[in-house]
């Protein structure tokens, strides 16, 4: 069986581009002991792999040259040669950015179409969700009255951790890109206020959402508006550093925060989340967030782009701030 694929061909300098991919059909290798075959369905589009494709010391080792673009996805096992999967089991794991895969069992789970879409499980129900419930919560630790501010809030992380913050009790105030998502933000997901960064002074949005000041600040994009945030912080307040989505393409070093010493005055916190670290308590937070799903106190919004071949650009509406909700793939099998 052959597989489609999008290799890392070489390394981005600022923004990606067609060229620092290749896309290929090859042979898939014949199963191990502890492989399973997988037809690939949905992959998950994610800043993070931005990142990925940087040579240097991370949480995470960088893809290699000629290594098919590392991704999370949702697929139906084809052929298995783990007792503990069968074919027919829908699943989820890293098969990279292809149409089939053959690959270990570790890091591969189980799924259930019945309980929620497949693309669900790879946004909510996925590493985004994780990452929201685990950096707000564990890390963020808001209290019932706080103010909870997060960037990048119309996005597959930021939607939840709103949503999760307003669960707890918290006013939530959301920092998205363009008029319609803001109204989103507040009309549909019930968020107190969201400040459209493209259309409006941050600042002077922060003044009028915030009058408390900001106790929880969940940051996604870093650069100017972490800057912003950090000039209305509470004592004692938490922040939760995300990602920096305005910094992944830069071309010079990353923008720190010049405001940093609001952190000192405000004897605040300022501490990384990474997903990874909280992976034993994944099966905690997936049942409990299902569960505000099913009451409808959680409101899930997937982006699905079709097409494999698209994927060049499609992984570019992470950084343009066109996507809507989880960004996924959905993968054509038609060809």
């Amino acid at each position: 069986m052959k597989s489609r694929q999008f290799l890392l061909a070489s390394r981005p300098v600022g923004t990606p581009t067609a060229d620092n991919w290749d896309y290929v059909e090859t042979d898939l290798p014949p199963l191990s002991v502890g492989q399973i075959k997988v037809k690939v369905l949905y992959i998950s589009l994610d800043p993070a792999m931005r990142g990925w494709m940087n040579e240097g010391r991370s949480y995470i080792p960088p893809v290699a040259i000629g290594e098919v673009m590392r991704a999370g996805g949702v697929g139906e096992v084809l052929e298995s040669s783990d007792p503990n999967f069968a074919v027919g089991d829908f699943v989820s794991g890293g098969f990279g950015v292809c149409d089939f895969a053959v690959i270990d069992t570790k890091g591969v789970h189980k799924v259930d179409p019945k309980l929620a879409p497949l693309e669900r499980y790879l946004g909510v129900l996925g590493m985004p969700g994780m990452t929201a419930y685990f950096g707000l919560l564990n890390t963020g630790q808001p209290k019932a009255g706080e103010t909870v501010v997060v960037s990048g809030a119309a996005g597959a992380v930021g939607t939840v951790v709103g949503q999760i913050a307003k669960l707890k009790g918290c006013h939530v105030v959301g920092i998205a890109g363009g008029t319609e998502k803001c109204q989103y933000l507040i009309e549909q997901l019930g968020f107190d206020g969201a400040i459209d960064y493209k259309n409006q002074d941050v600042k002077k949005g922060l003044k009028a959402t915030c009058p408390n000041g900001v106790d929880v600040y969940f940051d996604n994009v870093g650069g100017d508006i972490l800057d912003d945030v950090l000039s209305k912080i509470n004592m004692k307040a938490r922040i939760v550093v995300c990602g920096a989505i305005s910094q992944y393409n830069n071309t010079m070093p990353v923008k720190g925060p010049s405001n940093y010493l609001s952190l000192l005055v405000n004897r605040a916190r300022m501490e990384g989340i990474v997903v990874f670290d909280n992976i034993k308590d994944y099966p905690k937070a997936a049942a409990e967030m299902a569960g505000w799903i099913a009451q409808g106190k959680l409101i899930a919004k997937e982006h699905v782009v079709e097409g494999l071949a698209t994927f060049p650009d499609t992984l570019l509406m992470l950084f343009r701030g066109e996507n809507f909700g989880k960004l996924v793939i959905k993968v054509d099998h038609t060809s």
